[in-house]
């Protein structure tokens, strides 16, 4: 018997590369520390610039200015439409694939942390990578995105709607995510969970986990 029914996938950092390495060549370019935005985005994490405007709770303008003010205090002052322009990565060729493949055994959904700007869930900037995002999102059997439902990781609302949506039991879903913080509700609730760090090691998981040998 199959050991789940079920993979959740996080998108950004899972199958598009890393926003943290685009966060990181800004920085550089920028001499600003690195990791400075993610510091940003960890501090007062509920409730920051990052976490209302992910939620909806702020708009578009409201986000520039907040994110701005709250990196000014931090000692270098980067507007939000910034960091905004960094979010799209680069689709994981062989990470689609994987899910395809995965696609003839198993259900598959999406569970993103995302915001209202650029095009389509991958917030891409731009056409030929928006229309690469797009045809990803038709792989999944369901997507929730933090930005139409107005609940986030690591809020277990989120996991939450993707399991009633699903219709299947968390101790039966394999949930990866770039994040440790949004693994740890998706483990307490049941489901196995796998911490991103490289397509290499993700794939190696997801095979090994699975027990499905990956044509990628």
């Amino acid at each position: 018997m199959p050991a789940f029914d079920a993979i959740l996938w996080d998108f950004g950092g899972v199958l598009t590369s890393s926003p943290f390495e685009a966060f990181n060549r800004y920085e550089r370019e920028r001499d600003i520390p690195l990791d400075f935005i993610r510091r940003i985005n960890a501090t007062h994490p509920d409730d920051n610039a990052w976490a209302r405007f992910e939620s909806n709770r702020i708009s578009l303008d409201d986000f520039d200015a907040a994110f701005l003010e709250e990196s000014t205090s931090a000692g270098h002052p980067i507007p939000g439409r910034d960091v905004l322009a960094l979010l799209s990565g680069d689709v994981r060729p062989r990470m689609v694939a994987a899910l395809k493949q995965f696609k003839q055994h198993l259900r598959n959904a999406c569970l993103t942390n995302n915001v209202k700007a650029g095009k389509g869930p991958g917030m891409a900037t731009d056409p030929a990578r928006a229309e690469r995002v797009a045809e990803v999102m038709t792989l999944f059997d369901l997507v929730v995105e933090s930005s139409v439902e107005g609940v986030r990781k690591p809020q277990p609302q989120a996991y939450e709607l993707v399991i009633e949506r699903l219709g299947v039991e968390p101790s039966r879903m394999l949930f990866l995510d770039d994040l440790g913080i949004n693994l740890k509700p998706a483990a307490k609730m049941g489901m196995t969970t796998v911490k991103v760090l490289s397509e290499e090691q993700a794939l190696a998981d997801l095979a090994r986990l699975t027990g499905i040998e990956l044509d990628v």
